[in-house]
Formats: C-alpha cells, sequence, structure tokens
C-alpha cells in the first residue's frame, strides 16, 4: 500500500507516516470480523426472526421455556489470535493437533446450562440421544433453538421432532447463517477468548478438566456467568434475543 501510494502522490510515504495517517482518521489496528449477513436469505430471515420474536414473547408470558443449543469443539490449539503482551516479552502457546473434547449444551437466558460431552465427532444420533436425554430435565413447554446443520436436518431426527412434540418439546430451526442469533455462542466464545487459560495447559486431559470445571461452575448464582444486559448484546448482535 505505501508503495503505491507513492507512487500516486509522487513522494515517498513509509509505514510509519501511513500508520500515523490512519490513526489520525480513526482507525485501529485489529482483527478482522467474520460476517455471513449477505449469505442470508432476506425473505426466509426476517419470517423466521418474526417467529422467534413470537416465542420469546411467549417466554416472557412464562407460558413457555426456550433453550439456545449448539456444539462446538476444544482443542489444544487455543482461540487466541493476539492480544496485549509486556514490553519485549511474549507469552507462548505451543500449537497442539489432536483430541477435541465436543460439547453440545443448552442454555437459556438465565443462565441455565445442560451440556454433554463426546470425543468423536457429532452425528445426527449423538445430537439426537442428547435432546432425548434433555427432554427428560424439562418442566414445562420448551422450545429447542437450533442451527441449520445438516446433522439438524436428517430424517430421523425430523421423525424425532414429532416424538419430542409428545414430551413437550419443540425444536425451532434458526434461519441459515445466523449465529448471531444463538446466544450460546456467546458462552462458546468467553469459555475460548476469556475464561481458559491455554498458555497454563499442557494436555488434553488439563484442557477437559477445565471445560467440565467452566461448565460445573456456570450459572446465575455462580463463578462463571454471562451478564445479558443491553450493552453486551448490542455489540453481540443479539439484542432481540433479551430485551
Amino acid at each position: 500500500m505505501c508503495g503505491e501510494l507513492s507512487k500516486i502522490l509522487t513522494i515517498n510515504i513509509s509505514r510509519e507516516q501511513l500508520r500515523r495517517f490512519l490513526k489520525k482518521l480513526g482507525y485501529k489496528w485489529k482483527r478482522f470480523r467474520k460476517s455471513l449477513h449477505k449469505l442470508q436469505d432476506v425473505e426466509a430471515y426476517n419470517s423466521k426472526l418474526s417467529e422467534l420474536k413470537q416465542l420469546i414473547d411467549l417466554e416472557k408470558d412464562n407460558y413457555i421455556d426456550i433453550f439456545y443449543a449448539d456444539a462446538t469443539g476444544f482443542n489444544q490449539t487455543g482461540y487466541i489470535p493476539y492480544g496485549w503482551q509486556p514490553t519485549n516479552e511474549y507469552i507462548h502457546i505451543t500449537p497442539q493437533k489432536g483430541k477435541t473434547l465436543q460439547i453440545f449444551g443448552f442454555m437459556n437466558k438465565d443462565n441455565r446450562f445442560e451440556g454433554y460431552s463426546c470425543s468423536s465427532s457429532l452425528n445426527s444420533a449423538t445430537v439426537i440421544a442428547f435432546i432425548d436425554h434433555f427432554a427428560t430435565t424439562i418442566s414445562k413447554k420448551t422450545v429447542v433453538v437450533i442451527d441449520n446443520a445438516s446433522i439438524h436436518h436428517s430424517q430421523e431426527f425430523h421423525n424425532k421432532m414429532e416424538e419430542w412434540k409428545d414430551h413437550d418439546l419443540y425444536i425451532f430451526h434458526l434461519p441459515t447463517y445466523s449465529p448471531h442469533l444463538n446466544p450460546i455462542e456467546i458462552l462458546w466464545r468467553k469459555m475460548k477468548y476469556e475464561w481458559i487459560e491455554y498458555e497454563k495447559i499442557d494436555s488434553f486431559d488439563e484442557l477437559e478438566q477445565n471445560v467440565i470445571h467452566i461448565l460445573n461452575n456456570f450459572g446465575e448464582n455462580k463463578k462463571f456467568k454471562i451478564q445479558f444486559n443491553k450493552e453486551l448484546l448490542a455489540k453481540q448482535k443479539v439484542s432481540i434475543i433479551f430485551e
């Protein structure tokens, strides 16, 4: 960029000069964010969003419970792209390839969490087994909000959806490419970027112990929790969920 600008302006521009100029314009050096917004079907998205808002209103009136479900994986590679470090010192995180701990969780707006672990890749049968067990823990009509992963759309999964209705559990599929509408994504991010200290973990067993410790101590009156206030939700773009 410096070379191109130097040619256009016919003067030599150094990286430092460009950096100072961009800072004066209000730019900051920070990580790019991925966005799936352009991949969404606007009409289908708005229709699903309207349905979700109706469900949230029913929950506010205490007619139903809503739990947000999703799966994520934890391994020793770590999830910290960069961070503040002392001058002339570096925090070293050793990349590790190997096992991944898969967690499938259900979370509601009050920080109640039900989780299931799996050391192998998740498939439709595994998720069905988790939901089957979760259905035994509910005490009223409950909607499970879930994404559109292929394992959530198998014929076996759709057959089970009818069976779960008999147990007052209903599945609501989010619109495609809409992870921002699933608040459990906030939990995964906080675990991976804030709560787990990867630089202190030397083995997969230690990582697993850390993950289980956090999930066992996650809740409204526990050590780990999420304050679903408007400021946080605005930043995470899920303000429609708990406003």
